[in-house]
């Protein structure tokens, strides 16, 4: 049995691999959001090393849990995972953003592993509510895990989600948002305050955990509890640092559709311990 030291390390080790993968592809791909991947590579990291039911011989599993990334564009922190877990050649990984790439820009279903294709923010609860209504109508016992933005909860479509899932009690569903705390023109709370948070999602019905999302051994240990409340689908408020890991970037607004030159690249990867 691998011990805690063991598969903690392994999960600091993808998330890091995650930041230069994503640090590479929006580089070579001159595209935005660096720091909305950034600040979510431990969340992904835990959810693909000890989280997920998932198999890259067998993406399509029935028995499989499923992965609604709605930030859809964070998708490459997504992608890198995949990559590593070997659901598709890490290759592809060089044709992110590119003219005839394998890699679209926002995370797409055609990609194997993905579940289903997002960008607009709002999307993805709603699928993954009707998904965890759909596995509970079929007697499976697979789980369903949506990760959100800042921005995705302040969307109309999500608190609808919200409502439903409580009233349904998808105690199969997990919400996991990457609460760093930027939107693409400002900070969360000059654009639209989401706090109380914690007091919102728990009077929706709703079992919420607040956690440091950039720990992994806070965010395994939330996730192997759900459900936390049976009867009540799972919060868990992942607080976080937007573009964590290259220090010159983190927390600043800039960063959400920022990506870096070439000297930024290398200040980066020498950040990450990469020469």
């Amino acid at each position: 049995m691998t011990d805690q030291r063991d598969w903690a390390a392994d999960c600091r080790d993808l998330a890091r691999t995650i930041r230069v993968h994503c640090l590479h592809m929006t580089h070579r791909g001159r595209s935005g959001h660096l720091g909305s991947m950034l600040s979510a590579a431990e969340i992904v990291a835990v959810l693909y090393e000890r989280t997920l039911n998932v198999d890259p011989q067998q993406p399509d599993r029935p028995d499989r849990d499923r992965f609604i990334l709605s930030k859809g564009h964070a998708g490459a922190a997504v992608y890198a995972a995949l990559a590593e877990k070997g659901f598709f050649p890490r290759e592809w990984l060089q044709t992110y953003y590119l003219d005839n790439g394998k890699l679209m820009g926002h995370i797409s279903h055609h990609v194997p592993g993905v579940e289903f294709s997002t960008g607009s923010l709002g999307h993805g609860l709603p699928v993954a509510v009707g998904m965890a209504l759909a596995a509970r109508a079929a007697g499976s016992r697979h789980r369903i895990f949506c990760l959100l933005s800042d921005g995705d909860v302040d969307e109309g479509s999500t608190y609808e989600a919200i409502l439903f899932a409580a009233q349904h009690g998808l105690d199969n569903l997990t919400v996991i948002l990457d609460y760093n705390k930027i939107q693409a023109l400002g900070f969360a709370r000059d654009v639209l305050d989401l706090e109380p948070l914690t007091d919102k999602i728990t009077a929706c019905r709703w079992a919420p955990r607040e956690v440091d999302g950039h720990d992994v051994e806070a965010l395994d240990d939330a996730l192997g509890r759900v459900p936390f409340t049976p009867g009540k689908p799972s919060w868990i408020t992942a607080h976080t640092i937007k573009c964590k890991g290259v220090p010159f970037m983190e927390n600043t607004v800039s960063c959400h559709y920022g990506s870096v030159d070439d000297e930024q690249l290398a200040l980066a990867l020498q950040s990450l311990g990469v020469a």
